[in-house]
């Protein structure tokens, strides 16, 4: 195909999504999304949709990442209903105007804010865990009143045109619209003007994303991820921290934002804490690999495979490219330099790296770009206070991994590099809804607001000094 044809076919594809956008905001301008009652009866409507396909719903995550149905209930379904139970219940509660305190120099007047939704979102969602990645967001999005434009990744094309058949039984496509295609269609996506864009993926094509949007002002949040370290202390249960983290690299094969990335533990811990990790990991693979996720495709595997080749396997290693599976495996890097310790690895390597002080090991946190969440394992309430303190991270997990994310009550967001805003529950309708302040004056009018000012200006000022004292 030449250059002139691949041209116009990006062309068609924007103005066919013109008419998409023109439609939903059309229908936004309607008021038809507005109606708190109408939110909610398509929430419980969507609710009662994600039940009947429950086990369609397992089997396309088994067909896009071999994901055994016990993770797909925990990682995907089971918060996606949680997000639904939560604004069923909450969204009147959340939705209702609150009153705010007016000064006496505004008197007499009453004033509040109310949430009002941005308009149109556009969504953009990752391949890791396809269903909850897509459908949290969006269920915010819906609770707050917005149109949206849904695009899940073409990596997982058997969850993704699930999804786009579980929201056409709900929503038409004038307040819903999946659109399912690759990396053309989240160019002529982005062409477009959005009132709000949620993006979850790499640092790399977030910036991206917030390049597209930054031409029309469009706010956005970003979730993204880096590289998210386990701080292990001195006073720690290692036989059960190895347990936790090696749950953490075996579940969804390590592709996940907030599963642990690297470890940073005393010199004295390492040897017991290979031999709890190897055990776990062992007993978790007892009976083979057919119940472990696989890596997303060839790419990434060969990407993952490459960071094994770069320091000492301690653990681990084993690889199989016609299943895309990599056990978990444990590394000492070879340098602080190299990729493995420079890229969210994204996959079941763990690399260990020791420290003599604690001050160290947060300086070694510190040095590089603030983690989505930290891992904190410890008895000792002091270093577990001194690590959260003295760092920055988007969340802390103590004593354990992922769960974090698991907790839907619990806002979930990045900070600098690993990301821009929050959601879940509460967080996520306050993230698709714009605050507005309203300032009611009412009778009578007083005065001193209008020239000529000398007249009341002194009266004024000795009003205010009676009031406070350091004017």
């Amino acid at each position: 195909m030449c250059d002139k044809e691949v041209i116009l076919n990006n062309v068609d594809l924007f103005e066919e999504l013109e008419n998409v956008r023109q439609a939903q905001k059309d229908f936004f301008r309607s008021g038809a999304t507005l109606i708190i009652t109408k939110r909610i009866e398509k929430l419980k409507a969507l609710k009662k949709t994600l039940v009947k396909y429950e086990q369609a719903i397992y089997a396309a995550l088994k067909m896009d990442l071999n994901k055994p149905e016990q993770e797909a209930f925990l990682g995907e379904f089971m918060g996606t209903i949680h997000e639904l139970d939560t604004g069923i219940l909450k969204l009147k509660k959340w939705s209702r105007k609150k009153r705010v305190a007016s000064p006496l120099m505004v008197f007499p007047s009453k004033a509040w804010t109310v949430p009002e939704p941005y308009g149109q979102v556009l969504i953009i969602s990752p391949w890791n865990y396809p269903f909850d990645l897509c459908l949290s967001p969006l269920i915010g999005a819906l609770a707050a009143g917005n149109t949206v434009i849904v695009k899940p990744s073409e990596l997982t094309p058997n969850t993704s045109a699930l999804i786009k058949k579980i929201l056409a039984e709900v929503y038409e496509e004038a307040q819903v619209s999946v659109q399912l295609g690759g990396v053309e269609l989240s160019q002529a996506l982005l062409q477009g003007r959005y009132d709000y864009i949620f993006f979850t993926g790499s640092v790399e094509v977030g910036r991206i994303v917030m390049q597209a949007a930054a031409k029309h002002l469009t706010p956005v949040t970003l979730e993204l991820g880096g590289k998210c370290p386990v701080i292990v202390g001195e006073q720690a249960d290692v036989k059960q921290m190895a347990k936790s983290v090696a749950w953490g690299k075996y579940f969804n094969a390590g592709q996940s934002c907030v599963a642990p990335d690297y470890m940073l533990l005393p010199a004295n811990l390492v040897d017991e804490f290979v031999k709890w990790f190897s055990h776990y990991t062992d007993a978790f693979i007892k009976n083979g690999l057919g119940e472990y996720t696989r890596i997303i495709n060839q790419k990434h595997y060969e990407r993952i495979e490459g960071y094994l080749k770069q320091g000492d396997i301690i653990y681990g290693g084993l690889c199989s490219k016609e299943t895309l599976q990599i056990v978990p495996t444990l590394i000492r890097p070879e340098s602080w330099e190299c990729s493995l310790m420079q890229d969210e690895i994204f996959g079941p390597v763990l690399p260990i790296v020791t420290y003599q002080t604690l001050n160290e090991a947060i300086e070694f946190v510190k040095d590089r770009e603030k983690p989505l969440v930290i891992n904190i394992f410890s008895s000792d309430r002091k270093f577990i206070k001194q690590v959260s303190s003295q760092t920055s991270s988007g969340n802390v997990c103590i004593n354990d991994v992922l769960l974090n994310y698991v907790n839907k009550n619990l806002p979930f967001g990045g900070v600098g590099n690993s990301g821009i805003g929050q959601y879940h529950g509460k967080a996520s309708f306050e993230t698709f809804s714009h605050t507005k302040s309203v300032h009611h004056k009412k009778t009578p009018d007083l005065p001193f607001r209008y020239p000529p000012y000398e007249k009341y200006y002194q009266l004024l000022r000795r009003f205010k000094k009676l009031l406070n004292k350091n004017i």
